[in-house]
């Protein structure tokens, strides 16, 4: 069965004070990031750190970015590109106290 052209997603995840990959592009597919938000749940500021890795090179788009209390953040003005293997890793500095939510388009490259 073919692989649908455009395949439309959202990614969420709760971040830790540990770095995580929150997503990884799948082989032969090209994925833009179309939005990402960062949310912080809790009623102090908290620091989130947003990382794009390609080739085992690591470039923060934020680092260590204060969230006001019970506010948010657009992580990424604009779309991103990310190519087959392509990773997107975050973390705060506070567990839990951070949200994230990725609207992203994969295409086939095929």
């Amino acid at each position: 069965m073919a692989l649908p052209l455009n395949n439309f997603r959202t990614v969420t995840a709760v971040l830790t004070q540990i770095e995580s990959t929150l997503y990884t592009t799948p082989a032969n597919l090209t994925t833009i990031v179309l939005g990402a938000q960062c949310a912080n749940v809790t009623t102090s500021s908290a620091t989130v750190t947003f990382v794009y890795s390609k080739d085992g090179v690591d470039t923060e788009l934020l680092k260590d970015f204060v969230v006001p209390p019970n506010d948010a953040v657009n992580i990424v003005s604009g779309k991103l590109v990310l190519e087959t293997g392509s990773v997107i890793k975050a973390l705060t500095g506070t567990d839990q106290s951070c949200k994230v939510t990725l609207s992203i388009l994969e295409t086939s490259n095929e």
